[in-house]
């Protein structure tokens, strides 16, 4: 266990459990985990479910590169191993999060442990990652598909990795990621935030928008690229998430890798980003979802409330009781 201003750091005391996959999936994560290169810089750990990224030059010094997020708990292994192969022994100068969903904290409590390394997020996203608060429940009726099915069992927290959170600079620099800049995109969480790089215009923009439709078993196993809303049952405020999206399109990247599918890039990138704009209404909010005419509340402290299910999510949940006592 290592100390900072003599405050532990140990964040692996967190329950493993707590960020844990079914044994099947974990499995399916451990043998089709790969890396691949998207833009000078920059390596892709591809976990399935979600991806990592390495960010660094070939061979950088210890405290010379950056993790932006962590995966999922079974990809700990692939991304310990592809950073050694890239970095050697050096160890990052942080681990930057675009969100703290379980998918992209799964491996957060081993890998700051390991390389004892900080974590830097959003203030806005702070209680879902110091213990003070869940996330708003998923959606199981939003967007159809088998991981929306199973979205009801997905953990939301609230997790604690206690005193290495740090908040992201104000002046919206990323530590250990120069020429880079932090840009502020809510709607699938909070505290929701993208990176991007303006000199080749290169973005990591995290769950704002994926290039898979992630509701989609079968798609997410593909991996066809194609630009597409956040994931659905997980998005609480599809108003703030639209303006999240626009803003980035606004960018023009040319590059852009996010936290689900395949990096995508030039102008069938930013075409897909003006498809997704021009018809967001149509085909990125769910037509019956519980947030798709009120989103959740929330503010620096957490979740406020948030709308009641839908009355198909109770006929779900009535459906599943049925079964269970079928079964027993």
């Amino acid at each position: 266990m290592s100390t900072h201003n003599g405050r532990s750091q140990t964040t692996s005391q967190l329950p493993q459990r707590a960020l844990a996959l079914p044994r099947a999936i974990a499995e399916t994560v451990r043998r089709r985990t790969t890396t691949s290169e998207v833009a000078s810089g920059i390596q892709r750990v591809n976990m399935i479910l979600a991806n990592a990224y390495l960010v660094g030059d070939h061979g950088a010094a210890d405290r010379q590169w950056v993790l932006v997020d962590a995966g999922v708990l079974p990809g700990v292994p692939a991304i310990t191993a592809a950073a050694r192969e890239r970095f050697g022994e050096a160890r990052p100068a942080a681990i930057v999060l675009t969100h703290g969903h379980f998918d992209h904290v799964g491996g957060l409590p081993q890998l700051a442990d390991y390389w004892d390394a900080p974590i830097y997020a959003h203030r806005s996203e702070l209680p879902y990652i110091t213990g003070r608060s869940s996330y708003p429940p998923p959606d199981p009726t939003a967007g159809g598909g088998m991981m929306t099915l199973m979205s009801r069992f997905f953990p939301r927290g609230p997790y604690n990795f206690g005193a290495r959170v740090q908040v992201l600079p104000e002046d919206g620099s990323v530590p250990g990621m120069p020429g880079w800049r932090w840009i502020p995109t809510p709607g699938h969480t909070p505290g929701h935030v993208a990176l991007f790089r303006d000199e080749d215009r290169t973005l990591l923009a995290g769950d704002a928008f994926v290039t898979t439709q992630q509701e989609s078993m079968l798609a997410v196993l593909m991996q066809k690229a194609q630009v597409c809303r956040p994931p659905a049952y997980y998005t609480p405020d599809w108003d703030a998430a639209r303006r999240s999206v626009e803003e980035l399109s606004m960018l023009q990247p040319e590059a852009a890798a996010t936290g689900h599918g395949r990096p995508m890039y030039g102008d069938q990138l930013r075409q897909g980003l003006r498809n997704l704009l021009d018809t967001w209404e149509a085909t990125a909010v769910p037509d019956h979802g519980r947030y798709s005419e009120r989103p959740a509340i929330a503010d620096d402290d957490g979740v406020k409330s948030v709308p009641p299910p839908t009355a198909k999510q109770y006929l779900q949940a009535a459906a599943g009781v049925a079964a269970l006592v079928a079964l027993g």
